[in-house]
């Protein structure tokens, strides 16, 4: 399988851009008086809507039909759905490996937006969090790099969904930091560098994974980021809109997403 230079150089800026959304989360939480808690509950609702349907729909479809080039019949199936497992499993582990209290699933809302004082507990709390996101956020690099190589119709929605996840992210790193330094420059800088452990992993995928590249090896890793966005979806971003207390929103926005991957997936 041929991969051009302008693909992974393509691959690579997306992966960049999603990233540095994490940025936008702590500009919200700076400048804003109020959390916007109807528009997160949507947003994250239509990122899990966008990535629990291109996973079954378009992914694990397309790496059925890439293994069967190399492995026919039942192995090939056999070989895509263990990928799949092994990528819900892996991103469970980083998850099982994050202590609770700095797992990054709990977002502190933007009221909270205050210094307290130069407090060293909540300093370090601060600096584990924005460690933890980003450990969690390098295979969502690897994910959403791989999507780039198959093209903008497959790498924008994975884009735009990693991008909205990463907002209440920024939020979550920077809105303790501020609590405990009370300077948004540094609040600002911790986010982006969270964030940037995604453009990290897509480097990573282009040294150590694209010389072995082919259709099987493409397989494999389709359906492992298909069960990586899969748990993303129903381990963070379902319980995480359902969290600001708009169940309603969040359902609107699943439904949202599968309708405008459906429709994006027919145009092109």
């Amino acid at each position: 399988m041929d991969v051009s230079f302008s693909d992974i150089l393509l691959a690579l800026g997306l992966t960049l851009i999603a990233g540095l959304s994490t940025g936008i989360g702590s500009l919200m939480a700076f400048y804003s008086s109020r959390t916007n808690k109807k528009f997160l509950s949507w947003a994250l609702g239509l990122s899990a809507g966008v990535m629990v349907y291109i996973s079954f729909m378009e992914l694990l479809p397309e790496s059925m039909g890439d293994i069967q080039k190399t492995y026919s019949g039942k192995l090939g199936e056999i070989i895509v759905l263990f990928s799949f497992f092994a990528g819900v499993a892996l991103i469970a582990l980083i998850d099982w490996l994050i202590p609770e209290d700095e797992n990054p699933h709990e977002v502190m809302g933007v009221e909270s937006m205050r210094h307290d004082g130069n407090d060293r507990r909540l300093h370090r709390t601060a600096f584990m969090l924005a460690l933890a996101i980003g450990i969690h956020n390098f295979p969502e690099g690897i994910a959403t790099f791989i999507a780039g190589l198959e093209g903008l119709s497959m790498a924008l929605p994975v884009v735009v969904a990693i991008a909205i996840h990463n907002i209440p992210e920024g939020i979550a790193v920077s809105v303790p930091i501020y609590h405990a330094v009370g300077d948004r420059r540094k609040a600002l800088k911790f986010s982006l560098v969270s964030g940037l452990a995604e453009p990290v992993g897509a480097v990573f995928a282009a040294l150590f994974i694209l010389p072995f590249w082919s259709p099987s090896v493409n397989a494999i890793l389709m359906s492992a980021v298909a069960g990586i966005m899969v748990y993303i979806s129903f381990d963070e971003l379902l319980p995480g809109s359902e969290r600001f207390g708009h169940h309603h929103m969040a359902m609107v926005g699943v439904v949202s997403g599968m309708v405008i991957m459906a429709f994006s997936l027919l145009l092109f």
